[in-house]
Formats: C-alpha cells, structure tokens, sequence
C-alpha cells in the first residue's frame, strides 16, 4: 500500500517554540525531510522563539545570497549555523529523499556547531534573494557562555526532535520496504504469468507434449546435446484414428491422444523431446547412444501401445501404431529429418499399419 506524501507548503510556520515543548531538528538532516513527507509542515517547529531568533539574530553576521546560489554542498564539513531573515532555501538530499524548502526564522546547518565538523547531508540552494545569518563556532561558544540556558534548551529540544524523526524515518523506511516487497512479490507474479504463458505457447494444450513451437525451440538448442550420442527421429501415427473418432466420439478419441502421448512420455530419456505434431502424428527425437539402438526403441514404442488395454467398456478396442525411424544427420536439417522418416513411416502404413520401418 503506498503512503500519500505530503510536500511542504510555503508560508506556513510553526508556532513559536517558545510555547512549545516539542523539540527542534537540524533542518539539514534527512530524516527531518521524511517526517515532512508525513507531518504537515505547520506541526514541524523549525521556527526559532522570539528570544532564539533575537539571539542569535544578534551574534551572527549577516550574509546575503542571489537566487540560485548554493550556500553549501552536500558532502561539505559543516562549520557554521544559518538562520533565515528573509527569503527561502531549497534543501536537496538526493538519494530519493524529498526535498524542502526553508523560511523566515528558521534554521539549518546547526549539527555543524553541536557536533563539530559535521558533514553536510544536504545541498543548501537560495531560491529567492535571501538573507542570513551565519553563526560559526566563536559565536556560538561565546552565545553559550552568556546565554547557557537559553542555548541548552534549544539544542535540548534539536537534540530530542532529532532523535524523534530518526524513529520515524525508520518507520517510514519500514514501510517503504514493505511496499518494495510487495512490488517485488508482484513482479514475481509477473514473472510466473509470463513464464506460464510462455510454456503454454509451446505446449499441446491436450496432451501437454511439446507442440510444433515447443519442437523449434527444441531444435535451436541442439547443439548443447552430449558429443557421443547421436540423434534419431521417430514419427509415431495412430492406425485407424478416424474410424475410432466416428464409431466413438471425438471423447474417446482425445482419450486415445493422451493415451499414445503417456507412452511417448515414458520412452523419453534426458535430453530428449516428444511433440505433437498435429492430428494423430507424433514425433520422438532422442538420444541413442549407438545407431543399433534404432531399432530396438521403435519395436519397444509399437509393443507398448499393442498391449495396451482401455478401461472399460472400451476394453476390448485394439490400439496400435505405425512409427517411422531414422538416423538424424549432423549435417542436415529438421526438413531432411522428417522426410527420411516420413518415408519410414509411409512405408509401415502401407504394410497395415502396428509396425515399424527404418529410414534407409
């Protein structure tokens, strides 16, 4: 779930944290940029007390800056407090931090003076004619040894708001890594769909063989298969499959079709691929491991769909199947491999069919 963020807004202030108890944060932290995403800017109290402003008002020097002067760089050793008599300053934290905008009476940079030459976490830009203050390490020494309380109690209060935003920037933080876990989750989705998808363009959808796309991809990775085997085509058709759809219903005769991709199945080694081709017509590409093993794996395919045996009331409906068998030559194609095996095929068919021949 995404959390709808909330960008400051020009020339609301805060009101005067010498009525408040809320503390104060440097303005250039950002974690204090993730809290004004959430919080609206008028419940933030970056505006100095009438007695702070006068303060410090008093003991800084001023300094003026042009629209689109940088005041510092992010990455800069701090050494030095501004405070805003007039204009505005664009703070930028990059790293995907919201920006912000400061104003009138307020502050930036004062973890400089409190830490000692901190380093900038934000780029400081004038966005109009500004006037500042600039209160460096003397002044603000000497700010503490005539004002001791009123400086303890504005950096009790920086130091206890900064300490607050930290653990609501770990609370936002936590909830933009729930929503990046979600996104995630929903790209896995993604993922999986497209990857289904993918596998059903290239699947029969009632046998779950390969299909004739699933048979191209085969081919195109044909190169990977082991360098002492040699590769055989088996084309596989079933005797007498339209007087089964006729006298049956097309039911029993999808019935068959798996029936005949089943065994095609269990005859598959590793590394090998059974399709269907379309119809009645199935190819079995394989592996052998010598060229003798040809015809021993076609008589095993006839064999096995002769003895099988319909539930019934088919029972008693005899299968068989014609398979043409041929040696695939390195150096030819898939057409050539075909047409070696149709012609196998063809001639099994021509002999009645429950039976094989090999290519010549």
């Amino acid at each position: 779930m995404r959390h709808k963020e909330h960008a400051p807004i020009h020339g609301e202030r805060a009101v005067p944290s010498s009525t408040m108890s809320t503390p104060s944060l440097d303005s250039t932290d950002p974690s204090h940029a993730a809290v004004a995403e959430k919080l609206p800017p008028a419940k933030l109290p970056r505006q100095l007390s009438d007695a702070e402003y006068d303060l410090f008002n008093a003991a800084g020097r001023q300094r003026t800056v042009s629209p689109g002067e940088t005041i510092f760089r992010k990455g800069e050793l701090g050494r030095s407090m501004f405070v805003i008599e007039s204009g505005e300053i664009h703070l930028e934290f990059g790293d995907g931090l919201p920006h912000k905008i400061l104003g009138v009476r307020e502050f930036l940079g004062e973890l400089a003076l409190f830490i000692g030459d901190h380093m900038r976490v934000a780029s400081a830009i004038a966005t109009a004619q500004t006037q500042l203050r600039v209160i460096d390490h003397v002044a603000f020494e000497d700010l503490l040894a005539r004002q001791p309380l009123l400086l303890a109690q504005f950096m009790r209060r920086s130091f206890a708001y900064l300490v607050a935003s930290e653990q609501q920037l770990i609370a936002y933080l936590r909830r933009r890594n729930e929503d990046l876990l979600s996104t995630l989750h929903s790209l896995r989705q993604t993922q999986h769909q497209l990857s289904n998808a993918n596998n059903l363009i290239r699947t029969d959808e009632l046998t779950g063989l390969a299909n004739r796309r699933g048979l191209y991809q085969f081919l195109e990775g044909l190169g990977e298969r082991r360098a002492d085997a040699c590769m055989a085509l088996f084309l596989i058709d079933l005797d007498r499959f339209k007087r089964i759809n006729d006298q049956f219903g097309h039911l029993l005769g999808d019935r068959v079709l798996c029936v005949v991709a089943d065994e095609l199945r269990a005859n598959m080694g590793e590394g090998d691929l059974c399709c269907r081709l379309g119809g009645d017509e199935f190819a079995l590409l394989v592996q052998l491991s010598h060229r003798d093993e040809l015809d021993a794996r076609a008589a095993r395919i006839v064999g096995t769909m002769r003895g099988h045996r319909l539930p019934e009331p088919h029972h008693a409906l005899q299968l068989s199947v014609s398979v043409g068998a041929s040696l695939c030559d390195t150096g030819a194609n898939w057409s050539t491999w075909y047409s070696d095996a149709d012609r196998a095929l063809y001639a099994a068919k021509s002999e009645g069919g429950d039976g094989w021949r090999l290519s010549a």
